[in-house]
């Protein structure tokens, strides 16, 4: 999986850096089980300080999506995620809201904000081709 960072957008790092390897485990890219790199290789690769990758490895572990092993480092989760509950929806509707907000701001549509939403569920659930 290639980890790209781009180091001109306000969003941080380390969210860019989890974010992407979510987005590699939804997408299969990343596969249950599979090693990621080293702390320190992956800050060395990315030219980035080993404390934001070590920063967006905590948040993967602390949420369930790696586990952290002494001997053998950070691992893709093995099992599947637990189904979403009622604490995750309300995380996501959270996070949607501001841009649903956005959304009405600039009149678009409903149904053209839906067709986005499904689009994007359906290239990581391979539904539609990308």
């Amino acid at each position: 999986m290639l980890i790209r960072i781009d180091y001109q957008s306000e969003v941080p790092i380390y969210v860019q850096l989890t974010n992407q390897i979510i987005e590699g485990m939804a997408s299969g890219a990343l596969k249950p089980g599979e090693p990621l790199p080293s702390v320190r290789a992956l800050a060395a690769d990315l030219g980035i300080n080993l404390h934001t990758v070590n920063k967006a490895y905590t948040h993967l572990k602390q949420e369930g999506f790696i586990q952290v092993h002494r001997q053998r480092g950070a691992i893709v989760r093995p099992d599947p995620m637990p189904p979403a509950d009622d604490a995750f929806r309300g995380r996501l509707e959270a996070q949607l809201r501001p841009f649903v907000a956005e959304a009405v701001c600039r009149r678009m549509e409903e149904d053209d904000f839906l067709d986005v939403c499904r689009r994007l569920y359906r290239q990581f659930t391979r539904k539609e081709e990308s």
